[in-house]
């Protein structure tokens, strides 16, 4: 018979439940790292979606703003100085050089279009008669104002444009002795971006004196 020490008694075997606990654990554990690694995927390529949108949205900006600079540069503002003792306006832009202009004028003035030679202008002389009629009762002092619709050619850069807009010609008229009355011009006013003859007629039938 052997003197040692008997043996301790074995752990006792794991029951049904906790087995089914230790799955349930391992489980929890394996569906926490899919969701830990899905959760990293999606930031992943949330990050990646954000930084694409940003650098579009710059793209989208730097573009609206090179052709707002395009349209900037090459919009027409003419303004006018008043040459030959207020007979003749001389038109120009800032930022263009003009090389061609045509006037026309409201249509119950029954004046043509008119094509000045040479630098750009707008002459007194084309409508003195038919605004100096007009104004021919009352006052030989009187003032207004003669919408026309000016077409300028000019370069933007090495391209070739053309621009159309409407403005109005400010005018007066002066009683002389024994000559009657003459016409002097003062300046020119943008009234509206663009226009045609409908809009040109419009315009004067509420200016008309």
């Amino acid at each position: 018979m052997s003197d040692g020490a008997e043996p301790s008694p074995d752990t006792p075997p794991e029951t049904r439940e906790e087995r089914r606990e230790a799955a349930a654990t391992r489980r929890r554990w394996v569906t926490l790292a899919e969701v830990v690694a899905v959760a990293g995927l999606l930031i992943g390529a949330l990050t990646l979606w954000l930084s694409w949108s940003d650098k579009r949205a710059e793209q989208a900006e730097k573009i609206a703003e090179q052709r707002a600079a395009a349209r900037e540069r090459g919009r027409v503002d003419l303004s006018a100085s008043v040459e030959d003792g207020g007979r003749v306006l001389a038109l120009k832009d800032e930022r263009h050089e003009l090389s061609e202009a045509r006037i026309v004028f409201p249509r119950t003035l029954g004046i043509p279009a008119q094509r000045p030679a040479g630098d750009p202008q707008i002459d007194a002389d084309w409508f003195a008669g038919a605004l100096l009629a007009a104004t021919d009762k009352g006052d030989d002092s009187r003032s207004g104002r003669l919408p026309v619709l000016v077409t300028v050619r000019y370069f933007d850069g090495d391209t070739p444009r053309v621009a159309t807009d409407t403005y109005d010609v400010v005018w007066r008229t002066e009683g002389r002795l024994l000559r009657g009355r003459v016409l002097k011009l003062d300046g020119l006013r943008l009234r509206q971006r663009g226009g045609d003859q409908a809009t040109l007629d419009a315009a004067w039938a509420r200016l008309a004196p």
